[in-house]
């Protein structure tokens, strides 16, 4: 990227008011169902992000206070500010689960057009669905950002399908709504996760609002991040794939969009203590039993590009407490500490 102009970021602020946010660097963690859980959040903060958003949270589930769900929406401490993700059809229940989140801590408000998923698009008429609806989508942004008072954002899709990308149309109406910030994914609903992302078409949408606007989709390097950055014309960064196994990944974004220059991962013994600090904060949230189960596909995550790890991740698989799961680990990376291995995924990134 000879050609880019560094920093390629500038801090942004959020909202207006006592409760605007401010984010020094906006590379920012993606909200990922099932991975974006409080200790991962956590551990992502303490590599630097500049903001992690919840998982997506239910939000009818939010006002019945299901304990599981209260759980979700805990907010990680320390680091920069945290985002609750929120998804439903109806706006009341959208602002009151806002007020709920609110007060357990959240800086900011999310709300979900975005999710392909059949059972929230079809069976919840909620997530990427709303931009079928863009009259119900307009009531639902406009009573979830006057329910609370820190900033309410958006994140979308392109639009349901090809022959349907209204995504700048959707920008102009959660601006008149009162929404501080738009996430673009470079997909359509109907794509899912397939294709590749179109983070041109988000120049669209950064032109028909003065909303800061951030880009999302296939952001797995330093230059896709960049070069996201100079095709959308956005003023920043969600992080979703590109995290799973490198919690300090968005810190190394981070350091190239700001100096162009790439700050090196973690050391091999570095990474194997981080992954072990990563797997106990999981049991210790979840439970000793669940935590096993939940951890294994993070132990996968953080083993990809080693040398047999899939033998690895096979016996972890295999094992059912975290007594002798850490065992594994340490008698898996120990040798290729000892012999200097790093990560094939690094090295394809240094090349």
């Amino acid at each position: 990227m000879s050609n880019d102009v560094f920093p390629l970021i500038k801090p942004l602020t959020i909202g207006q008011g006592p409760r605007q946010v401010r984010l020094e660097h906006p590379v920012i963690l993606a909200p990922l169902s099932g991975v974006t859980d409080l200790p991962f959040r956590t551990l992502v903060k303490e590599h630097g992000a500049g903001m992690v958003v919840s998982e997506m949270i239910a939000s009818w589930a939010m006002v019945r206070e299901n304990r599981a769900t209260l759980r979700m929406a805990k907010v990680a401490a320390g680091g920069g500010p945290s985002s609750v993700q929120l998804a439903g059809c109806e706006p009341e229940a959208m602002a009151e689960a806002a007020r709920i989140a609110v007060g357990l801590g959240a800086d900011l408000i999310d709300i979900n057009f975005g999710c392909p998923v059949k059972k929230v698009a079809i069976g919840q008429m909620a997530g990427s669905s709303l931009m079928r609806d863009e009259a119900l989508a307009g009531r639902i942004l406009e009573a979830t950002a006057r329910a609370v008072d820190v900033p309410v954002t958006l994140k979308m899709r392109m639009g349901w399908d090809h022959n349907n990308l209204n995504a700048p149309n959707l920008a102009r109406i959660a601006e008149a709504a009162g929404i501080q910030m738009l996430t673009v994914h470079g997909r359509t609903r109907q794509q899912f996760y397939e294709g590749t992302a179109n983070w041109d078409f988000i120049a669209e949408v950064k032109a028909a609002t003065s909303l800061p606007v951030i880009v999302n989709g296939d952001i797995t390097t330093e230059l896709k991040a960049a070069e996201a950055l100079r095709r959308s014309g956005a003023d920043g960064v969600m992080i979703g794939r590109g995290s799973y196994g490198r919690p300090w990944f968005l810190r190394q974004v981070m350091h190239y969009l700001t100096t162009g220059s790439c700050l090196p991962a973690p050391s091999l013994a570095e990474q194997k203590d981080i992954l072990l600090h990563h797997y106990r904060a999981i049991r210790a949230h979840f439970g000793d039993q669940p935590g096993v189960r939940l951890g294994r596909k993070h132990v996968a995550w953080y083993s990809q590009g080693l040398h047999s790890s899939a033998g690895f991740r096979a016996q972890v698989n295999r094992l059912d407490t975290g007594e002798a799961v850490e065992g594994l680990i340490h008698q898996f990376y120990d040798p290729l500490i000892a012999q200097g291995f790093v990560r094939q995924d690094e090295v394809a990134l240094a090349a």
